[in-house]
């Protein structure tokens, strides 16, 4: 699933391509025909982000509401477009490109004021200029759920993925099965820091860069093209720093992976 800086990068990107222009947008699979048509051939005003949720904003007030969820996806290409391939949900083109959405999770029009009570479901975003960290601290320090839990959870802080979560853990040395009532203030605070830091990278450079400049050597990363982490997707390898097995195991739906002898 695409994290937060993923959503953003999106938002200004397509600030950039489609917006203050008018915007032909369709539905080629046919799901999202009544959506389209509301919108097609009005203005794009802006393009905005909020944790995992994109909004592009049309004149009259009306809003495309996009949620890729695990599998939803732009595909950008210069005009002209090639017919559609695939479940195509929307296209939009503008005056020079065009893009393709496909396999969202959630893809609607709803109004302006509607963009408020979906912001209200969700935690502070790192990535916002607004964001007031003291807000997941307060539901932080009141749980008894894990903090490997509390950190992906939307409603805590919005935008945080699965790889964030493993390797903010590792970074500040947090055994991801410690409750939320059990990470004092400081711990927090500097997690917060850290992690509005870290996402910031990841927003210019569009890849999740966690290691240390220090430790980023020895085994490769988990794929192709991806920089090394200390934790995720290394189950079963030794750590980087203690040499100790890394250890994975489902939390929540999801793969937690942790060093039992650095994150105790």
């Amino acid at each position: 699933m695409p994290e937060g800086h993923t959503l953003h990068r999106l938002a200004r990107l397509h600030q950039r391509r489609f917006a203050r222009a008018p915007v032909l947008v369709s539905s080629p699979q046919g799901r999202f025909a009544d959506g389209a048509a509301a919108v097609s051939g009005r203005v794009l005003r802006k393009a905005s982000a909020w944790g995992k949720h994109l909004f592009h904003h049309y004149e009259g007030g009306r809003v495309v509401h996009v949620h890729l969820g695990l599998y939803g996806t732009f595909t950008e290409l210069p005009l002209p477009m090639p017919l559609p391939v695939g479940q195509v949900r929307m296209r939009m083109i503008g005056t020079e490109y065009g893009t393709d959405l496909r396999g969202p999770t959630v893809c609607e029009v709803i109004d302006e004021a509607e963009i408020d009570d979906v912001i209200a479901r969700l935690g502070p975003d790192p990535l916002r200029r607004d964001a007031d960290g003291s807000l997941a601290w307060e539901r932080i320090r009141k749980s008894r759920r894990a903090i490997g839990s509390l950190l992906m959870d939307q409603t805590v802080i919005a935008g945080v993925g699965n790889v964030y979560r493993n390797e903010l853990l590792y970074r500040h040395l947090i055994d991801p099965y410690r409750p939320g009532i059990h990470i004092d203030e400081a711990e927090f605070d500097e997690m917060w820091t850290d992690l509005v830091a870290l996402m910031k990278v990841g927003f210019r450079r569009g890849k999740i860069i966690v290691i240390r400049p220090e430790d980023d050597h020895g085994a490769p990363a988990y794929g192709p093209d991806r920089p090394r982490t200390y934790v995720y997707r290394r189950a079963g390898e030794p750590c980087r720093i203690c040499g100790t097995e890394v250890r994975t195991a489902v939390m929540e739906g999801r793969n937690v992976f942790w060093c039992p002898t650095c994150q105790k």
